[in-house]
């Protein structure tokens, strides 16, 4: 049998959670909801929503980015590497959105400050945290241990090429400090992927500028493999609403998973896409250091040690009211944000394959693929 053609058209094969209209969700109380970061890739989205909703909003940063928001908010300059977090003192907030920390001593020292100043603590931490992926799974699982000697003496400076490797397990000590420090008055959200409009590191933004270039496409495994992943704006308006109705807990935030090919329709027809789909085996491209994940952006394998990672149960979220975008309307809005980047930054892409080597890895593919 040969590669797998497709062109896409709208609406085919997508069984998709849609987000419920603006006006579903009542109007809240306002809160005073200070936001550590705010200037990434989901902080602004909360901050939009958050005003939208009436809120009054603090950030607390390094003031290295400025954005242009939409209403009144204030800013707090500091610096969590070196400790300054003396603009939070004395001040009472309903609710502390921590957006960025990989580092346990942030979450003490926050917690330093913090604790008693706040109503509520919400950490956003990740799915990466769990200790195996091989299997389906919810927030019960087993985490990652950090076998480190302190994880409070990490800093980003000790941990320079161990990144990869501490992530996970220094977000899990994270979350059992947060735990710690802010007792039953914390909220942990573990996102998947997160992409979208802003996401600086392509590795959801591949697709739709792929697919819109056409022409055919390297598409990974048969098809069937499971992806999950979550819109940041998703991820933002519901973080907002967990606040506004106190929720406690921990949740994995995540997309409700779909096979690839579901995915990459879904992409095409949000783009608009001609190409064609050649569907080229995991084995082979294994072999040949096709990276998933990294060369194919969010793909991994469905089987063997990550048969869960892309399973992830969402139900504790789901009936906490998060929603979804339609995963067409993602895409093309992805890909008018790349769109509207400067020419150097739309250049090259930061993950995903170069059109050469895609090209390469296609001829290599079907001169050995038996005709169809």
């Amino acid at each position: 049998m040969g590669p797998s053609r497709r062109r896409f058209t709208a609406g085919a094969g997508l069984a998709l959670a849609v987000a419920a209209a603006p006006g579903a969700f009542a109007m809240p109380k306002p809160l005073k909801i200070l936001i550590l970061g705010g200037t990434g890739f989901t902080g602004p989205h909360q901050v939009r929503y958050a005003l939208s909703r009436g809120h009054q909003v603090t950030v607390f940063n390094r003031g290295r980015q400025g954005n242009p928001w939409p209403g009144q908010v204030e800013e707090l300059l500091g610096d969590r590497n070196t400790g300054d977090l003396s603009a939070l003192k004395g001040r009472i907030w309903d609710v502390c959105i921590d957006n960025p920390t990989t580092l346990p001593f942030w979450v003490r020292d926050a917690g330093k400050v913090l604790s008693g100043s706040v109503g509520q603590y919400i950490f956003i931490s990740t799915i990466s945290v769990y200790a195996a992926n091989d299997k389906p799974d919810d927030e019960t699982a087993a985490l990652a241990p950090y076998t480190g000697a302190d994880p409070m003496a990490e800093t980003q400076a000790t941990l320079g090429a161990k990144v990869g490797e501490l992530y996970g397990p220094l977000k899990a000590v994270s979350e059992a400090e947060a735990q710690r420090q802010f007792g039953a008055e914390t909220t942990i959200i573990r996102p998947g992927l997160i992409v979208g409009p802003g996401d600086e590191t392509d590795r959801f933004t591949y697709w739709p500028v792929r697919l819109a270039r056409g022409g055919e496409v390297l598409a990974p495994g048969d098809g069937t493999d499971p992806v999950q992943f979550i819109d940041a704006r998703d991820l933002a308006e519901w973080t907002i609403r967990v606040a506004e109705q106190r929720t406690f807990g921990t949740f994995n935030a995540t997309g409700e998973g779909m096979p690839m090919r579901a995915m990459l329709e879904g992409v095409g027809a949000g783009v608009h896409s001609d190409a064609r789909l050649d569907w080229v085996a995991t084995d082979f491209l294994l072999a040949h250091q096709v990276r998933p994940w990294a060369d194919m952006p969010v793909w991994i394998p469905g089987q063997g040690d990550t048969a869960g990672f892309h399973r992830r149960s969402i139900a504790k979220a789901l009936a906490a009211g998060l929603t979804f975008r339609a995963l067409p309307v993602t895409a093309s809005e992805t890909l008018a944000w790349f769109r509207a980047q400067p020419p150097e930054r739309q250049a090259k892409l930061r993950a995903g394959l170069t059109p050469e080597r895609e090209a390469a890895l296609l001829a290599e593919w079907k001169a050995r693929a038996p005709a169809g």
